[in-house]
Order: C-alpha cells, then sequence, then structure tokens
C-alpha cells in the first residue's frame, strides 16, 4: 500500500501553471514533495520523454508510480490523502467542479492562456520573443467568453464550489495569474470583480505564495548549487 508520507517528486520546468496548481496541491494537503527541475525545452528531449511521452508538464513521481496529466495528479493527491478533502461530498458540487476543470483545460489553457501567456510572459522571459498583438488580439474574444463564463460559475460563492477549497480553484488560479501579468487582464476582467477577488483570495494562502515562477526557479537554482 502507498504510504501518503512518501516523498512526492514533481517532475517539471519553473514557471508550469499545471506543475504549480501540483505543487499548491502537495502544500494544501500538507504532504513531503521535493522538485525535480527540468531546463527549457526540457520535457521535449529524454530522459524527460521515458516518463511523459507526450512532453506535457507536469510529471507526479510517487514511491515507483509515475502518473501524469494534471487532472489525473489531483484526484491521485485527494485520494491519497483524503483530509483535507478538496472534492465536494455533494454530487452536484463535485461535477461543477469537473466542469471548472476541464473549462480550464480545453478553453482557458487552450487557446486562451497558451497564446496571451506565452506572447506576454513566457516568449519574452525564456526565448526573447517580442508579442505578436495580432496573435494576442485574435484571442481575445476567446478569452472573453472564458473569463465570463468562469466568472459566472463563480457568483459570491468564497470558491468555484462553494465555501470550501476544492480542486477546480487549484487548477484554474495558476491559469488566472498568468493571465493576470498582461495587460490584457484590465480589459478581461473589467466588470468581474468577482474573480478579482477570488484570484487575490488564492495567491494570499501558502500553497500559492510559496509557488510563483520566482520561488521555483531559486528552488531549482539551490538544487544545482548544492
Amino acid at each position: 500500500m502507498t504510504q501518503p508520507n512518501t516523498p512526492f517528486i514533481v517532475h517539471t520546468v519553473p514557471g508550469s501553471p499545471f506543475a504549480r496548481s501540483v505543487m499548491a496541491t502537495l502544500i494544501e494537503k500538507h504532504l513531503p514533495w521535493r522538485l525535480h527541475p527540468l531546463p527549457p525545452g526540457g520535457s521535449r528531449q529524454k530522459p524527460y520523454l521515458d516518463l511523459q511521452p507526450f512532453g506535457r508538464l507536469p510529471t507526479l513521481e510517487h514511491d515507483g508510480f509515475i502518473l501524469y496529466e494534471t487532472q489525473a495528479i489531483l484526484r491521485y493527491l485527494d485520494r491519497v490523502s483524503p483530509d483535507p478533502a478538496l472534492t465536494p461530498t455533494d454530487i452536484r458540487a463535485a461535477a461543477r467542479m469537473d466542469q471548472v476543470m476541464n473549462i480550464n483545460d480545453w478553453h482557458l489553457f487552450q487557446g486562451c492562456g497558451n497564446i496571451i501567456g506565452f506572447q506576454r510572459i513566457v516568449g519574452p522571459a525564456l526565448m526573447g520573443l517580442t508579442p505578436d498583438l495580432a496573435v494576442i488580439a485574435e484571442a481575445m474574444p476567446r478569452a472573453h467568453v472564458v473569463i465570463e463564463t468562469l466568472s459566472k460559475i463563480l457568483g459570491d460563492q468564497t470558491f468555484f464550489v462553494g465555501e470550501r477549497l476544492s480542486l477546480a480553484d487549484l487548477l484554474v488560479a495558476p491559469q488566472l495569474d498568468f493571465l493576470a501579468q498582461t495587460p490584457e487582464w484590465a480589459e478581461l476582467s473589467q466588470g468581474r470583480e468577482n474573480l478579482n477577488a477570488w484570484l487575490a483570495r488564492l495567491l494570499e494562502r501558502p500553497s500559492f505564495q510559496q509557488t510563483t515562477w520566482a520561488q521555483v526557479s531559486a528552488m531549482a537554482k539551490a538544487m544545482a548549487s548544492a
């Protein structure tokens, strides 16, 4: 039987919002973990491809068990360590959580965050690229639909499925934090103050303060010089 006190290893490039979701969940669960940092582009090369054949981030290693796909990882962590529970017991609330998580993967990231976030943050930081404003403008209508949808689902709740933190919050927050660092966020969040307040609440939590791009990069640098 796998024990939750066995250290969890997170394989990722610092800065990945999906990896941040995993690391934040580990911290919320008070589980032992360590970083296995990859260099930029390292996810597309061996030996990482032996763990994750699609070259996506992150991959979790736990007591010899290898798992990828962020939603699967988050649910695994919630099952391995059920306290505090991050999945609602109410069936409809759990279904809403699943819905938000899929919105994150298929709509918030794909065609939205992966374009605007890359053009404004990742490309300039890692590759010295200049943002392509035409590409950003093309992604904005989709981004508006996604942000408006998330704002409506959140409503006046503290978290996406009520008054308790869930996996949906932990998955979405890193993606929105990326967008919030772009000039486009002022337009996207206008009239959607509930999302701004929700994001501020999440970013105040130790799990998010300890997993910023800068913090994870510092972790990776310290490990390389040890």
